[in-house]
């Protein structure tokens, strides 16, 4: 676990606790944030930002308890990857969306005709992280829905 303090100016590495080994539980969380906190000073930390997993959420409800000035967001990434987790669960649409550019781009002549009817341009669009990717790759298929429909209609 990294902790970090974010202001204005900086945001600032506070400590990190290796603890692979042992169980992340939403008491041990909580101590260990409390005690940044308490080494930051509790009047200065509004905010808490974590994913939201089952132990984090234990943690949020100590820590408003304990911390009543003080607010909790979810880690917007994690909340990001979630969603896609829930879009890949309805029929399996993120599978199938990733297997058709891997159609087209595993066949050179197929290849070739989709890059005439979109302007040389590429259907996969990496991102800076997998889930980032898999989105700009819905958007980029989303966009060129009428090429690529002309593009399997035509006589080529």
């Amino acid at each position: 676990m990294n902790l970090c303090v974010n202001c204005k100016e900086d945001t600032t590495f506070i400590s990190s606790k290796y603890n692979s080994l042992e169980a992340h539980t939403g008491e041990d969380i909580f101590k260990y944030m409390l005690s940044a906190t308490e080494e930051v000073g509790p009047k200065n930390v509004a905010q808490v930002v974590t994913d939201n997993t089952s132990n984090n959420m234990v943690t949020t409800k100590m820590l408003k308890v304990k911390m009543t000035s003080t607010f909790w967001s979810p880690y917007a990434t994690h909340t990001i990857n979630l969603m896609f987790e829930d879009i890949d669960k309805l029929e399996n649409t993120l599978e199938e969306a990733k297997s058709f550019p891997i159609f087209i781009y595993a066949h050179h002549t197929t290849l070739e005709l989709m890059r005439t009817f979109i302007r040389k341009r590429d259907i996969v669009r990496p991102g800076v992280t997998r889930f980032a990717s898999v989105f700009l790759t819905l958007q980029s298929l989303l966009e060129k829905t009428d090429k690529l429909r002309a593009m399997f209609t035509s006589t080529d």
